[in-house]
């Protein structure tokens, strides 16, 4: 309990702080990856793939990739072929839009999509081993690839409804995304230090999760800290901060899967 009331403490003079970037965000010359602000012990273990955790749902991943499912009786690699070729680069793009859905999905909305309009399957179940293997895998094809979200007039909307997310202060901290991650980063909240929020390893292992999450399954957390009510998996909110958070990263390079505290 002393412990949160301290967290809580520094939550709320974080608040009343004034910005030190509230309305132009993060230098591009400022702009760095979480793994910078991780220990060596924790950066080695991203760094070997023998070691690092969430490669085993990449390995997972493959199996999937190349197993027939539903009434279609296809595999993704019927579609695609090989996943290093098929694949490479591919996550750098996501959120991107759906025509037929006539709005952004993110990578595991995508595959969802695929499973249900080509394979005639079942969607997987968020946070699924299933559904993070296979975007692990597909985000492990773009390794070291700068973060590039495409150029789509229909997405800027959606963009700008995430960037006014980011911004939004909520919850009865009465805190916004940007009053850590454009604010306050390389300071330290409970020991830990606060980072500047680039999404450019997810689905990543976090050691405090002890497993494999999604992009979704971090936000949803740092809102419930912030004593706001969570948006449901899938929310177009959602998806619009995922939006926002890769025009943000923009360039940085992709690090999935990544390894977090």
């Amino acid at each position: 309990m002393r412990l949160f009331r301290a967290i809580a403490a520094v939550l709320l003079a974080m608040a009343v702080m004034a910005p030190r970037s509230w309305a132009a965000g993060i230098p591009t010359a400022d702009r760095r990856s979480g793994f910078s602000f991780m220990g060596p012990d924790t950066q080695a273990i991203q760094n070997d793939d023998t070691s690092n955790p969430g490669m085993l749902w990449v390995k997972d991943g493959e199996a999937l990739w190349n197993a027939r499912a539903g009434a279609a009786g296809k595999s993704c690699a019927d579609c695609h072929q090989d996943v290093r070729a098929g694949m490479r680069g591919v996550a750098a793009h996501y959120p991107d839009f759906d025509a037929a859905e006539g709005r952004p999905v993110d990578l595991e909305q995508r595959i969802n999509l695929c499973r249900a309009r080509h394979q005639q399957a079942t969607p997987f179940a968020w946070e699924s081993r299933e559904l993070l293997a296979l975007t692990a895998l597909v985000g492990a094809q773009s390794r070291g690839l700068p973060i590039a979200p495409k150029a789509d007039g229909r997405l800027a909307s959606f963009i700008a409804t995430g960037r006014d997310l980011f911004m939004q202060r909520q919850g009865q901290l009465n805190l916004a995304c940007a009053n850590c991650h454009d604010d306050n980063w390389d300071k330290r909240l409970a020991g830990a230090p606060i980072t500047q929020g680039h999404a450019s390893g997810y689905p990543e292992y976090r050691l405090e999760w002890q497993t494999l999450g999604s992009l979704q399954r971090r936000l949803r957390s740092c809102i419930a800290g912030i004593r706001a009510q969570p948006y449901p998996y899938g929310a177009p909110e959602l998806v619009a901060l995922e939006l926002y958070l890769m025009q943000r990263a923009a360039g940085m390079p992709v690090e999935t899967p990544a390894v977090r505290p």
